[in-house]
């Protein structure tokens, strides 16, 4: 298998391939490659519990967008697939196409963060207690400016970072670690402020 380390992100710019990539299974699969390594689609199919033409298609697909390469094999047989990035970022904006593909987008990946933490309740009273204590739920209330916002969402960016190079590199996670869903969510609450009350900062 290609010993090549994946570029940390790319950024769409395109509500074609944001669309594309903004599908429950693809999605999924995406996440197995980047925490999980180069696999095959039988491979990911066992995974997931879904069937290897279902998930050959999908990430074919993933492919044709540029979100997963094949990558040489063990045995020069069935060749895997791998994730190119790490992460996958966009930006919002006021283009029609690019807005909707972006509702599309976060909608399924609401409902991805749900499943997961369903599934961490259904197993949360067996974990050992040190887990329980450091995993969990929580919300802070903040008052920010949009230019504030973010500010503090690159530097919890920043922060995680510090961690891209266990997800390539097995043997520099620690004794005693396991993979980790950190989910981030900024969400503003009520209206708008009006114009004359809007910092200066958020109009750089």
């Amino acid at each position: 298998m290609s010993e090549e380390v994946p570029q940390r992100t790319v950024k769409v710019t395109d509500p074609r391939a944001l669309r594309a990539y903004a599908h429950p299974l693809r999605m999924r699969l995406i996440g197995l490659l980047r925490g999980e390594g180069p696999m095959t689609a039988t491979q990911a199919a066992a995974r997931l519990d879904d069937n290897v033409p279902n998930c050959s298609f999908h990430l074919r697909q993933l492919a044709k967008y540029g979100f997963a390469e094949r990558v040489p094999g063990a045995d020069g047989r069935e060749r895997p697939w791998r994730a190119t990035t790490l992460y996958t970022s966009w930006d919002d904006s006021d283009d029609p196409a690019m807005r909707a593909a972006t509702d599309q987008i976060n909608s399924v990946m609401v409902d991805i963060y749900l499943q997961r933490a369903q599934n961490y309740l259904a197993i949360r009273a067996d974990e050992p207690v040190e887990w329980r204590i450091a995993a969990g739920f929580g919300d802070t209330l903040l008052h920010v400016t949009a230019a504030e916002l973010r500010e503090l969402t690159a530097e919890v960016d920043a922060l995680l970072a510090r961690y891209d190079e266990r997800i390539a590199d097995p043997a520099k996670r620690p004794p005693g670690s396991r993979p980790v869903t950190f989910v981030q969510m900024a969400l503003p609450r009520g209206a708008v402020p009006a114009e004359g009350q809007r910092a200066e900062s958020d109009h750089d």
